[in-house]
């Protein structure tokens, strides 16, 4: 069974037992979370797609752990106009265990 979750307005296909890396929650590590917004659903063939979201589905992550991305360098200039500008970013992310995707 798997199913298309939306977590921090980006859409993840999850399975049972898989880790997945989302947009930073409010969570402590093991904490359980609720990932309640479900687009789409199937199990044993069984497919079920909502017009909004699916309201019988639910599917329950606990956290792992809190983390950052690798660095990425952000570099701008203005060609001829010796203007340039170096930044670094690492995203946030939290990465949690799907424990299941259940029908209520």
């Amino acid at each position: 069974m798997y199913a298309i979750v939306v977590s921090g307005g980006k859409q993840y296909t999850v399975r049972e037992g898989e880790y997945v890396d989302l947009e930073k929650l409010d969570a402590n590590v093991g904490d359980k979370v609720n990932l309640d917004v479900v687009l789409y659903s199937t199990e044993d063939g069984n497919v079920s797609v909502g017009h909004e979201v699916l309201d019988d589905v639910k599917c329950e992550a606990e956290v792992v752990r809190q983390d950052k991305a690798s660095k990425i360098i952000v570099f701008k200039y203005k060609a001829k106009k010796n203007v340039r500008s170096r930044q670094g970013h690492r995203q946030p992310y939290t990465r949690v265990k799907i424990l299941s995707i259940k029908k209520a």
